[in-house]
């Protein structure tokens, strides 16, 4: 076996620098192949989500961002302002806003996307809730009936009954349907109502209040199923895993809660389990709560200008996410990927990807 040709520095130099072996048959190095390093840097910062950015600073709003909602399939986030304007943008890529919807006279405090991903819903301080188509941004209909600042609302979770169901200051909770004319149904409090959900089959709705509890109805029947009890202070917001088993309240007692409620549970025993961490302020705002998609990690405004975001298994907190110049009235998980949304009163929105 002849030996290798030698080489120059100049061509050390030009070469790749694995040798792998020498051939027999015309004495030349055979080389394998080596990236450039910009492909190797490439494929290490490996992206989870279809966002341009790790993390995306959205702009557009005039005043404090209060509420955030995905649509079902994560294409379009949608937000409601103080501004009194609710904006569309797109879910992925640079998340460009592309309709700005407007009607309401009075700050917009809730939003939600009917389960067809056709219709929104908004809440406003102007006592009236909108029902908007989603691909044109016009207005369909207007919910009237409520005498005080409607604080919260939500969509029935299955069927193609386009029912939604209100709270308000005015001590009512008001069921409407956007095929008939007023309210359905009407559920009298003692107390100014401030939050609310739907169960997943539509038979079962819980709002919350200053009196710091939740409480459940038979929709059919408009009666009292039950009474939770625990927080201390006003509840802001609560929420419904996505499996239909437990509720999430975030309270202004500082705290997170989550309360079982399947119909086989008895007694005292619907309490599960404790997040802390958040906090609440004097401005007393009505901070939401949610859960990701699989159940696994909850999350809640907090006055301190974190988002926080807490494994619901062992109530550890996972992330702790500053970065906010004000409050974050509402945090949101992607349903599909590993993204969250968060709104602030400083008049910002940040999208960003979770670290795995």
């Amino acid at each position: 076996m002849s030996p290798a040709a030698p080489t120059s520095e100049h061509d050390n130099d030009a070469a790749p620098t694995k040798r792998a072996r020498v051939s027999n048959d015309n004495d030349q190095e055979v080389t394998l192949y080596q990236p450039p390093p910009e492909i190797e840097e490439e494929e290490i910062n490996i992206r989870t989500s279809s966002l341009a950015q790790p993390t995306m600073k959205l702009t557009g709003h005039k005043g404090s961002v209060y509420s955030l909602a995905y649509d079902t399939e994560g294409e379009c986030l949608f937000s409601g302002s103080f501004d009194m304007t609710c904006l569309l943008w797109s879910a992925g890529g640079t998340c460009d806003n592309f309709n700005v919807l407007k009607g309401h006279k009075n700050a917009i405090l809730d939003v939600k996307w009917f389960h067809d991903g056709e219709k929104i819903v908004t809440a406003s301080a102007d006592r009236n809730l909108g029902w908007w188509d989603a691909t044109s941004g016009e207005r369909i209909k207007r919910f009237m009936g409520h005498e005080g600042v409607v604080n919260a609302v939500d969509c029935v979770k299955e069927g193609h009954a386009p029912l939604v169901i209100s709270a308000s200051d005015d001590c009512t909770a008001r069921l409407w349907d956007a095929r008939v004319r007023g309210d359905v149904s009407v559920f009298e409090h003692e107390f100014q109502v401030t939050s609310i959900a739907y169960s997943l089959d539509g038979n079962t709705v819980y709002t919350g209040g200053i009196d710091n509890c939740i409480t459940s109805w038979d929709v059919r029947r408009k009666e009292k199923i039950m009474k939770m009890t625990g927080h201390k202070d006003t509840i802001t917001s609560i929420s419904l895993s996505p499996n239909g088993t437990h509720l999430l309240s975030n309270s202004m007692d500082g705290t997170l809660q989550t309360w079982d409620v399947r119909p086989f549970v008895t007694g005292n025993q619907r309490h599960d389990k404790t997040f802390v961490g958040g906090t609440h302020n004097a401005e007393k705002g009505l901070l939401n709560c949610s859960w990701s998609s699989d159940g696994s990690m909850v999350t809640g405004g907090s006055a301190d200008r974190v988002v926080h975001i807490w494994d619901v298994l062992s109530t550890e907190e996972l992330y702790y996410l500053p970065g906010h110049a004000g409050c974050v009235n509402s945090v949101i998980f992607h349903p599909k990927e590993n993204v969250i949304a968060s709104g602030s009163s400083d008049k910002s929105i940040y999208v960003g990807e979770l670290a795995q």
